[in-house]
């Protein structure tokens, strides 16, 4: 299991560059008090650290997507609870792949006749990118590794590591997960 997964990411890292993040974002909203729209569940952490180096007055909403169907269709399935319209929205992803998701998630927004929309994102994997979507505040540039921790999970497990972990045998880690759980989290 020890060559199935390794550290990619360590939270001092993540820490420090969300406060990057958090900076830029207050300076390009100084004067103005957007709301922060995190995508649930994976984007949870990823929001709450944010947030709080964000030096502006800001609102924070959630929503969660869901995929249904042949082709992977998304489905809002539960909405913000304000409405968005003459906003400056910042959604806030906990990783970009494909770009089809965030794509329809700015369409969506931008429908509701919202100010601005900008897009954050903790993770970036721009080379499995289908859809060209802006993506204005990145965190870090992976390449194709699964990872797990900081919200990003295996079937559930996981979101709740401090650090980002690149699962680099999928099927061995698949068939024990109990062994990486045991490595992280120090138990018998």
């Amino acid at each position: 299991m020890a060559d199935a997964v390794t550290l990619a990411i360590a939270a001092d890292d993540i820490r420090t560059r969300v406060g990057e993040l958090g900076a830029a974002i207050s300076e390009d909203y100084r004067g103005r008090r957007p709301i922060v729209v995190g995508v649930l569940t994976g984007a949870l952490w990823f929001v709450a650290d944010l947030v709080r180096q964000i030096e502006v007055d800001l609102d924070v909403d959630f929503l969660l997507l869901n995929r249904f169907g042949e082709g992977g269709r998304i489905r809002l399935q539960t909405d913000t609870s304000v409405p968005l319209v003459g906003r400056d929205v910042l959604l806030v992803e906990d990783i970009v792949d494909t770009g089809l998701s965030l794509t329809v998630l700015r369409r969506m927004i931008e429908e509701r006749e919202a100010s601005s929309v900008r897009c954050a994102a903790l993770i970036d994997k721009t080379t499995r990118r289908i859809v060209d979507v802006p993506l204005e505040y990145r965190g870090f540039e992976v390449g194709d590794e699964f990872l797990v921790g900081y919200g990003l999970d295996h079937e559930g497990r996981f979101r709740n590591l401090p650090d980002l972990w690149a699962v680099l045998d999928l099927a061995t880690f698949s068939a024990d997960p109990g062994t990486f759980a045991r490595r992280v989290f120090r138990t018998g």
